[in-house]
């Protein structure tokens, strides 16, 4: 019994270790294709202005077709006669026009009569009752409706803002605040301090009774620039240098504090803005209605603290009306608030709980009113808040706890809390686009393992009205497609669920083994594996074409789970997840025995191709080839925003410790590093670093640097040598010659 397992295993390996061919990559080059062969893919409606109905363009079998819905009557009908926009059409622009193929672009309907497109490089607008076709210019309008430029008007805003009474512009002279009176031009300096490095901002804002007048006052600092060589500029034969503005990690930053005056003192108010120092960032956000006050948002240096603050326009009191704290990080960027009846009540997005969800505050103390929503499952965006309903609207995802938590589901509820409903309970991804006035909605959704279907639904009942389309997939079926796999396992902590998706080669046999390559962007500032169905996931179905099963995780560290799921990134990005990557594929091989995760390859842009590397250093034991295209390779080299978010400030430890050239002694495995000389992005020195720590370290690696390439890689040509890298590497053959 042993020898016959013994010689099945042996010959599922020769079986395996077929030589990859030209055919293969031929292929591999043209699995993109096969996203023709599915039918209903997508539509995107398109709700006509204030009304019930909407049209789309369905591709189909027999072509391209555009639609028309009437909401109300639950009527679908072709948008127009395509026969009579050819017939009409191939007498105007060069070429063979078919209603099957019309070629429209820039196509919209100010009305279900009406429509305007280009097609030919010129604009047209189509009267469809009158089957009446009109040329306009190139920017859709016609000559009669074409707008009037009033001569001697100015063709953009000065920099004077005139106060709401209209008796007092201000503006910036000399770094310095003015005003002057309209009537006389009586002219007032409120400021006489302001210098180069010391200015007083262009923002003027006036409040709404024209009694204060608001500014930031700029403390400013040079920023750090990167030099780009360019070594082969097509314009000359000489190198050209190019410089960056590209702040980095524990650089100095301006300092903008808000500054308040009394018009009719023409005096400058003392405010108390010692706390605002430390910041990142400050921004005015505005007056309130009734004037009491205006309102900024401070970041502070690190985002642990960030605070909407009050200025009391009568005393120059501050106060909080939201301070959200954190001891990892608050990401600055979800950031969501809304002001109910002028601010008396702030609506404010937090993870205060553990989880992403909605609160309303009161405005005068911050103090939480209530929370309005709540459990285990994150808030994603909120979309519309109907204050006169009394309803918000929202999307969220991971409240079902028996489908992947990162479907993304179309929601809402009432403003004190009850009332929650999910509009869109099919079980998969769901993307929602609403009449006006909310009463109806277009549901596309799917999920790679589900084609996609779209119906229109009814807002107040969620129930669906009309089943509009619905993908066809047999054309692919029948081409040998492979359907992708969503699969999910426990991660390290042994009960959390970690979501992936699996994708094998079309012409997959499950007889043989296939290595794995991974597909890698751990960057905390989202959730990165696909959710929706597609035919071909670009660069992974081109490598799965070779013979590979390549697959694509969430760990934890990335967003959209709960706040600890998420904080596993905070000063630590060299984790990216890894436990609960390789616990994922560990599992999914015991499951499929035709994975060999003895073969395990990684690969990812950016901060994909920082963990790629990182791969080699620190989980060395699972992963054996990795190539890294334009890799922030040391967290200390990379963007200010992106990386002071999640490795914090100041600096310190953990940013070596995260670091690939500080641990590039550790490498094992196959190397491969490819960047671009001109990428503004990720800092290109960056990856020439981790090379020079490489080589004092003695370690054997592969590198491609790439002459007038910026951070956008993916060109035929780096593709091509990360498929022969891993081909060579994992399957242990020489790949074809080149062509």
């Amino acid at each position: 019994m042993k020898k016959i397992l013994w010689l099945s295993f042996l010959w599922l390996s020769i079986v395996a270790s077929a030589q990859v061919t030209k055919t293969d990559y031929e292929r591999s080059d043209t699995i993109l294709n096969l996203n023709k062969y599915v039918y209903a893919a997508s539509i995107r409606p398109q709700w006509i202005s204030g009304t019930h109905t909407f049209w789309y363009v369905n591709h189909e079998r027999g072509g391209d077709f555009y639609y028309m819905v009437d909401a109300d009557k639950r009527q679908k009908n072709y948008a127009f006669s395509h026969d009579k926009l050819a017939s009409l059409l191939s007498k105007e622009i060069e070429g063979k026009v078919t209603p099957e193929k019309l070629p429209l672009t820039q196509v919209e309907f100010p009305t279900k009569e009406e429509m305007t497109f280009m097609a030919g490089g010129a604009g047209w607008k189509y009267m469809i009752r009158q089957n009446r076709l009109i040329r306009t210019n190139d920017n859709n309008t016609t000559e009669e409706n074409r707008p009037r430029r009033e001569y001697g008007a100015p063709t953009r805003p000065g920099n004077t803002v005139v106060s709401p009474d209209n008796l007092w512009e201000a503006y910036i002279r000399d770094h310095n605040v003015y005003i002057k009176r309209t009537f006389n031009k009586e002219e007032f300096a409120l400021t006489m301090d302001g210098t180069m490095n010391h200015y007083y901002s262009s923002q003027l804002l006036w409040s709404p009774d024209s009694k204060r007048l608001i500014t930031l006052k700029v403390r400013d600092t040079e920023t750090r620039r990167i030099p780009l060589i360019e070594s082969a500029p097509e314009q000359q034969l000489q190198p050209e240098l190019r410089w960056r503005n590209y702040a980095k990690p524990g650089d100095l930053l301006a300092v903008r504090l808000p500054v308040m005056f009394d018009i009719e003192n023409k005096v400058q108010m003392p405010l108390d803005t010692d706390l605002f120092e430390n910041q990142y960032s400050l921004r005015l956000t505005g007056w309130r209605a009734d004037g009491r006050g205006f309102t900024f948002d401070f970041n502070q240096r690190g985002h642990q603290r960030y605070i909407v603050g009050e200025v009391s326009a009568k005393d120059g009191k501050i106060h909080h009306v939201v301070d959200e704290q954190s001891e990892t990080f608050i990401y600055y960027n979800t950031l969501y608030k809304y002001y109910l009846n002028d601010g008396q009540q702030t609506l404010w997005v937090s993870e205060r709980d553990g989880w992403r969800h909605l609160y309303m505050l009161d405005g005068n103390t911050g103090r939480v009113i209530r929370q309005i929503t709540q459990g285990e499952w994150v808030l994603r965006d909120v979309l519309k808040v109907d204050e006169e309903q009394g309803i918000v609207y929202f999307t969220a995802s991971g409240f079902n706890p028996n489908e992947d938590p990162y479907n993304l589901h179309y929601c809402r509820i009432k403003l004190d809390g009850t009332g929650f409903a999910d509009l869109t309970k099919e079980n998969g991804n769901h993307r929602a686009l609403f009449s006006d006035d909310y009463a109806y909605f277009v549901d596309s959704y799917s999920r790679p393992d589900l084609p996609a279907v779209h119906v229109l639904k009814k807002t107040d009942t969620a129930d669906t009205a009309m089943e509009l389309e619905k993908a066809d997939i047999d054309d692919l079926i029948a081409k040998g497609w492979t359907m992708p796999e969503v699969f999910h396992a426990k991660g390290r902590d042994g009960k959390t669920d970690i979501w992936g998706n699996i994708i094998r080669p079309s012409h997959f046999d499950p007889n043989k083994r296939y290595p794995v390559i991974e597909m890698i962007y751990a960057g905390p500032h989202d959730s990165h594996v696909n959710k929706d169905f597609s035919p071909t996931y670009h660069l992974i179905s081109k490598l799965a074409e070779l013979g590979f099963i390549v697959v694509s995780i969430d760990g934890m560290g990335t967003y959209n789970r709960s706040k600890a799921f998420h904080d596993v990134s905070w000063k630590n990005l060299k984790d990216a997840g890894f436990p609960d990557r390789k616990l994922w594929i560990k599992a999914a091989a015991e499951k499929y025995p035709y994975m060999d995760i003895s073969k395990v390859g990684i690969y990812g842009w950016s901060a994909g191709g920082q963990n790629a590397m990182a791969a080699l250093l620190f989980h060395n034991d699972f992963y054996k080839v990795a190539v890294a295209f334009c890799g922030c390779h040391d967290n200390r080299m990379d963007k200010i925003w992106w990386n002071e978010q999640w490795m914090g400030y100041p600096i310190d430890k953990s940013y070596s410790e995260s670091s690939n050239v500080d641990n590039a002694h550790l490498l094992k495995g196959k190397l491969l590093l490819i960047n671009g000389e001109l990428d503004d992005n990720v800092d290109p020195t960056s990856t020439l670093q981790v090379v020079s720590a490489l080589m004092k370290a003695n370690k054997n690696f592969e590198q491609l640097y790439l002459p007038g390439k910026g951070h956008s890689l993916g060109g035929s040509f780096e593709l091509r040598k990360m498929h022969d890298f891993f081909v060579k590497h994992l399957k242990n053959q020489d790949p074809p010659e080149w062509e």
